[in-house]
């Protein structure tokens, strides 16, 4: 039974999970979109919601938790200075306190069927 599990394993240990997570969250904030399962995708999600949030604060405590993930500093960069501020509140709209991402469904993946969707920042 799979009471009380709050994650999706995705057929991996833990520390290859995190590891692929953190890559994933690395080419998301670097391309701007990704294509990937819909499993890996909803948990993508979740890290990249949390990291812009962060991104946002901009505070030295933020950008250290954010570095934990993202290990490319041009790619934390670029989350700090570009993309964070088109989420803070401007004169031209409002702040955006979530919903950073989206996720578009494709076709199946044409070898196993899998489920394959677009993840990318709104």
């Amino acid at each position: 039974m799979r009471h009380q599990t709050r994650t999706r394993t995705l057929g991996r240990r833990t520390g290859h999970r995190f590891c692929m997570l953190k890559n994933l969250a690395t080419s998301l904030f670097l391309h701007d979109r990704i294509e990937t399962t819909q499993a890996r995708a909803k948990e993508l999600q979740k890290l990249a919601e949390k990291l812009i949030a962060l991104a946002k604060k901009g505070d030295l405590a933020s950008k250290r938790l954010v570095f934990r993930y993202i290990k490319d500093r041009e790619v934390a960069a670029k989350l700090f200075d570009v993309i964070a501020p088109l989420y803070k509140e401007t004169a031209e709209h409002k702040a955006r306190d979530g919903g950073f991402t989206r996720i578009i469904k494709t076709l199946p993946r044409k070898g196993d069927g899998a489920e394959m969707v677009l993840l990318e920042l709104v």
